[in-house]
C-alpha cells in the first residue's frame, strides 16, 4: 500500500507547468501537473492504446480536445478519454491536475 500526499507537490513556476511523477508501475502511471493561471497544457495525443483520466484537484480551467473544443473544468471534475484522442488543459486560475495513464508508455 502507498499513500500519496498531494499537499507536498503544491508548487507553481511562473509561466511554465510543474510536473511530479507520483506513481509508476507496469499497470498505470500517475502524474501531478501544476499550471499557473493562463498556462495551457497543449492539445496532444499518443499513438498507443489505453486510456487516461485527468482530475482537477485545485483551481479551474478547461479540458481541451480536437479542434480547440473546450469543456469547463473545476475542482472534482474528471475527463476520461482514450490516449489516442486529442486532449489538453487550459488553466484559468492556478490549477492542479492529476493524470492517470493506463497502461503507462
Amino acid at each position: 500500500m502507498k499513500k500519496l500526499e498531494l499537499s507536498k507537490t503544491r508548487e507553481f513556476n511562473l509561466g511554465s507547468m510543474k510536473k511530479f511523477l507520483l506513481h509508476d508501475s507496469p499497470w498505470f502511471r500517475i502524474i501531478n501537473f501544476n499550471l499557473p493561471a493562463g498556462q495551457t497544457f497543449p492539445v496532444h495525443s499518443h499513438d498507443t492504446e489505453g486510456q487516461l483520466s485527468i482530475l482537477v484537484v485545485e483551481g479551474n480551467g478547461e479540458f481541451l480536445g480536437a479542434d480547440d473544443a473546450a469543456i469547463p473544468a473545476a475542482v472534482g471534475d474528471m475527463l476520461i478519454s482514450d490516449i489516442a484522442e486529442p486532449h489538453g488543459v487550459r488553466a484559468i486560475s492556478d490549477m492542479r491536475i492529476v493524470v492517470t495513464i493506463a497502461p503507462p508508455f
